[in-house]
């Protein structure tokens, strides 16, 4: 499978679905998948039994779920739009940059 160009911490925006329009940053990327979980967009509900070891109160819990790499655009930091990825090699290094505005996605 390829590479996801969207990694941890970028800030993205749903394209597609039932959450379609949120912004969030990226929790985990699941290359294996092709998923990403993301802040506050799809929203499950999961049945915990509790656990006092590790202390962990039972009941209803609400966390997020998986969402599909394709279902997600990555917010270009410099203009703020959502944009499509491209790759540059700035000196010795290989940086993500904006197909809109052509800016550095990578700090």
């Amino acid at each position: 499978m390829q590479q996801p160009s969207i990694r941890k911490n970028d800030n993205v925006i749903v394209t597609t679905g039932r959450d379609s329009g949120k912004r969030g940053r990226v929790l985990k990327v699941l290359p294996a998948k092709g998923r990403l979980i993301v802040e506050g967009v799809n929203i499950i509900k999961r049945h915990t039994r509790p656990n006092p070891q590790r202390n962990i109160k039972g009941g209803i819990v609400e966390r997020e779920g998986a969402v599909h790499a394709s279902n997600v655009q990555l917010v270009c930091p410099e203009c703020g739009k959502m944009t499509r990825i491209g790759h540059r090699v700035n000196g010795d290094r290989k940086v993500r940059i904006c197909r809109k505005c052509e800016g550095v996605v990578d700090k």
